[in-house]
């Protein structure tokens, strides 16, 4: 499928196959593969009727963990809790599974990356926040306090175990990012669909803003706000903004 369906089909998928998926690129297009037993194919099924299967080998229930690999991003260690982290390295580990953000994703790493490049420091929130890799890191890099928000009750729950995990103090709430009141930050993050950025950033508090979740050529339209970084990975965009 072409780069700009991934992030929705992603999302889809997870909610159907929470146990992960493998994401491989083929000459440009990507190609998402899930790993279910006849249930679950009729449930994916039931979403994508277009979908091919294949049976599996033995084992295949396990499979999935060798497409989870640490990456490094902003100075930090990211990855799943059956790899370890380099001496040296602060760690962010994330257990792939029923909310998506392992940090391997060029959207997440860009975040990341204008975290780091931030010179002030000061109380984060993570608009979106579904595995919470976002706020973890975050976290690590010396903000603080940080607010977790997401609307799927999934993800607040998986965000504080990521939290527990980590031993950082992040508070994860149930809020819809569009309706209802917003925590005051001096930073806001968010890793999500264009159009929900843009009408997120129109009714933000925070004067400063790390946004993501589009590819490169996508432009946001953001009224009141100027931009003062773009870093472009693999084909996708993260932007830092601050109040015109």
């Amino acid at each position: 499928m072409p780069e700009a369906e991934v992030e929705p089909t992603l999302a889809a998928l997870l909610a159907l196959v929470p146990e992960g998926l493998e994401e491989v690129d083929r000459d440009g297009d990507v190609e998402l593969a899930v790993y279910v037993d006849g249930a679950g194919e009729r449930r994916v099924r039931a979403v994508f009727p277009e979908a091919e299967s294949w049976p599996v080998e033995p084992g295949w229930g396990d499979r999935w963990r060798a497409f989870h690999h640490a990456i490094v991003a902003g100075g930090l260690w990211i990855g799943p809790p059956w790899e370890e982290a380099p001496a040296g390295l602060d760690a962010v580990v994330v257990d792939p599974g029923r909310a998506f953000g392992t940090g391997a994703h060029p959207t997440t790493r860009a975040c990341i990356e204008l975290l780091a490049r931030e010179k002030r420091r000061g109380s984060v929130l993570d608009a979106g926040c579904g595995s919470g890799v976002l706020a973890v890191a975050a976290a690590r890099l010396g903000y603080a306090p940080v607010v977790a928000v997401d609307r799927d009750e999934v993800a607040v729950e998986v965000t504080r175990a990521t939290c527990r995990r980590n031993g950082v103090a992040v508070e994860a709430r149930l809020a819809d990012v569009l309706a209802d009141a917003l925590p005051s930050a001096d930073l806001l993050v968010a890793n999500i669909e264009l159009d929900v950025v843009e009408r997120l950033l129109a009714r933000t508090a925070s004067p400063r803003a790390i946004t993501s979740g589009y590819t490169s050529g996508n432009r946001l339209r953001a009224p009141g706000w100027t931009l003062v970084d773009r870093l472009e990975l693999d084909g996708w965009a993260a932007d830092a903004w601050v109040r015109s």
